[in-house]
């Protein structure tokens, strides 16, 4: 398997520099233990049996092992978080314990570990991981700059638009990167099988109407990119039945797929109401890897480009709330700013009025520093695709640090009007 640079590694040697412990959460495959593991002395893999024995019988031996430490999927013995919380209390030296889980838990009886263990949750690669072209464009700097709008932008790049609906297709994790098309059709569709099946029991999570969960399912990877209300996705998956799913079973749908990492909401932004009264609250929706997202669709890259859907339920969602295409794309993009968000300590959110007459994909904030960021499927710009990035850089002032509108373009430049073009594989962390 190809071995990819992951910017989190830089991160977490980082933050191993100066805290005991921390928790790398995230999707069964993601590299979670790859990346661990260029951190650790001592590594103790707990879905191995023979691991799984001795921690079981001797727990002790985390502490009297040469640190760091990895617990890998410590989820497998939940007492093991308590554990290090309280060897942390008592000796609090920097870079002891990496704990890995691919299950989010909710146990009320445990712990946070809140002031003890840090959490860092990794996402699939970013378009800079999977080094499809140097970055050029780097957020860093961006964030770093005290002047508005001043970090010169520029770069070009030989990705084509073709390109990017291969990477869509192309998984983010790692291990499932096969470019033999059906041999990676059938990983992916495997790999959902087994979450959806297998970890779900492993871990004790009873889900009563499997069926069901695996439609309801398919209904939210056909909304992603979009605000759609639960109760839409349900009456999508349902479609013609009479007899369909208590909202409180959604609701356990939905807790269950967040446990797995599975699913991935993008809150509204926080600060938009100084800008604008009217904010959707609703989160907006994106699978955690959009490789599983057109597999749940049952869609291809020639489907797609042929402008086919088969009747999937992507279709319904189509007249709605756009193109597949297009919303496939912020997918991807939405990937990649999720791991460069985390390496530079920012957070990520959406705006959007309830009415749709202002809309701006994504806000990237790092203290009082403001990122707004457009997404384009085309490869050129007009003036009409800038307007609400305008229209916010108007309403923010010099609070606003940068407006960009990401394409499939060439070619990297700043407008006359300040509002940055920057070519997806352009830009990086």
């Amino acid at each position: 398997m190809k071995h990819y640079l992951r910017l989190i590694e830089n991160y977490i040697g980082e933050v191993l520099q100066d805290l005991p412990a921390i928790s790398l959460d995230g999707l069964k495959g993601i590299g979670k233990t790859s990346s661990a593991k260029v951190f650790a002395h001592s590594v103790f893999e707990l879905d191995r049996k023979q691991d799984l024995l001795i921690v079981t019988n001797d727990i002790d031996k985390l502490r009297d092992s040469v640190h760091p430490v990895l617990i890998d999927e410590w989820q497998k013995i939940p007492e093991t978080w308590d554990y290090v919380r309280r060897d942390v209390d008592a000796n609090n030296e920097p870079g002891r314990y990496i704990m890995t889980g691919s299950i989010s838990s909710k146990n009320s009886d445990m712990h946070s570990g809140a002031g003890r263990i840090v959490r860092i949750r990794m996402y699939p690669l970013s378009l800079q991981e999977r080094a499809l072209d140097i970055a050029k464009v780097s957020l860093m700097d961006i964030f770093g700059e005290s002047t508005p709008f001043s970090i010169p932008i520029g770069g070009e790049t030989n990705i084509s638009f073709d390109n990017y609906m291969d990477e869509i297709f192309l998984s983010g994790l790692p291990a499932m990167r096969v470019t033999n098309e059906k041999n990676q059709r059938r990983l992916v569709t495997s790999y959902i099988n087994n979450l959806l099946t297998h970890e779900f029991k492993q871990e004790g999570i009873v889900i009563r109407q499997p069926h069901t969960l695996r439609r309801w399912l398919i209904g939210y990877a056909a909304a992603i990119s979009s605000t759609a209300g639960y109760n839409e996705i349900l009456d999508v998956a349902t479609a013609g039945e009479g007899d369909k799913p208590a909202a409180k079973t959604t609701i356990a749908y939905r807790e269950a797929l967040e446990k797995l990492w599975l699913i991935d909401e993008l809150p509204p932004w926080i600060h938009g109401e100084d800008y604008y009264s009217q904010l959707k609250k609703s989160p907006k929706h994106y699978i955690a890897d959009t490789a599983i997202c057109t597999a749940l669709l049952g869609l291809s890259k020639e489907k797609l480009l042929g402008r086919n859907s088969g009747g999937n339920v992507a279709t319904k969602f189509d007249e709605k709330y756009g193109n597949i295409i297009g919303r496939l794309f912020e997918s991807l993009v939405f990937q990649s700013l999720r791991v460069y968000a985390v390496v530079n300590d920012a957070e990520l959110s959406y705006f959007h009025t309830r009415n749709g007459d202002r809309e701006i994909d994504f806000i990237l904030t790092q203290g009082t520093a403001t990122i707004a960021i457009e997404v384009k499927t085309a490869p050129f710009v007009d003036d009409r695709d800038v307007r609400h990035l305008i229209w916010l850089k108007k309403q923010m002032g010099d609070k606003l640090t940068d407006a960009i509108i990401i394409t499939t373009g060439k070619m990297a430049y700043r407008r006359p009007d300040g509002i940055a073009v920057v070519p997806a594989a352009l830009l990086g962390a």
